[in-house]
């Protein structure tokens, strides 16, 4: 069998088999993804599929007042635009660039026909599937259950995860956009976590300087989530 060689950095892609990535190796292109791009709107066709590399994508529920709460984080263990595998042709989220980076970039249509072809593909983004519902319905029993400390340390360990960057671009607005609550409840938690030398926090910036006890202070949902991206597809988020 060839070397898997140049592979990409995404999970799901770097994980074919050499044959069944090569069908797909002269469809993929490569973007840069820039802070703020909408790759996907509500109840908007699916076109196009992304497989983040580097950039991080939000799942964000919108209200009818405008409000906005994240469900669901992508990186580089996964793709936006997955609903076009699974019989339906569009969501209900907005899909929106939280960090920069790179991703490939492919036609739907021959995704589609690829995950009807390829049985390793169809594996895969099935069980991605399984692993993001554990996500996105952890994130809001979190919600509901967990003080504002202990979800900013959950969701600050998931960016970290994806983007494996110590350094998180990263507002306390858009955080709180993110977690569904008020500003100032980010405010004091991003206080509290700082005077404990966990993160740092500058204008438009969080760093990261003790990831060991950030997850300590994290509530149970990052270990459970983690922990089943590695029972299902066999490795951690990141």
């Amino acid at each position: 069998m060839p070397e898997k060689a140049n592979r990409p950095t995404n999970q799901i892609l770097a994980a074919l088999p050499e044959l069944e990535y090569q069908r797909l190796a002269s469809s993929l292109k490569p973007v840069t993804l820039t802070s703020g791009d909408i790759l996907l709107e509500p109840n908007e066709i699916v076109q196009q599929i992304y497989f983040p590399q580097q950039a991080m994508i939000s799942l964000v529920s919108i209200m009818m007042n405008g409000s906005t709460t994240e469900i669901g984080l992508v990186g580089n263990e996964g793709m936006v635009g997955i609903s076009a595998l699974l019989g339906g042709d569009r969501t209900i989220s907005r899909s929106i660039v939280q960090i920069s980076g790179s991703a490939l970039q492919i036609s739907a249509d021959i995704i589609r026909r690829e995950f009807h072809r390829s049985k390793k593909l169809r594996e895969l983004t099935l069980l991605y599937t399984q692993a993001l519902l554990t996500h996105v319905s952890q994130s809001a029993a979190c919600n509901r259950q967990h003080h504002i400390e202990e979800r900013l340390a959950r969701w600050l360990l998931s960016v970290h995860d994806c983007i494996l960057q110590d350094e998180l671009p990263l507002t306390q607005e858009f955080i709180a956009n993110m977690l569904g609550t008020r500003r100032s409840g980010v405010t004091v938690a991003a206080g509290i976590l700082q005077q404990a030398g966990i993160i740092r926090y500058n204008r438009g910036k969080i760093t990261i300087l003790d990831r060991q006890a950030l997850e300590a202070t994290a509530c149970e949902c990052y270990r459970l989530v983690q922990s089943e991206f590695i029972r299902l597809l066999g490795s951690r988020r990141g």
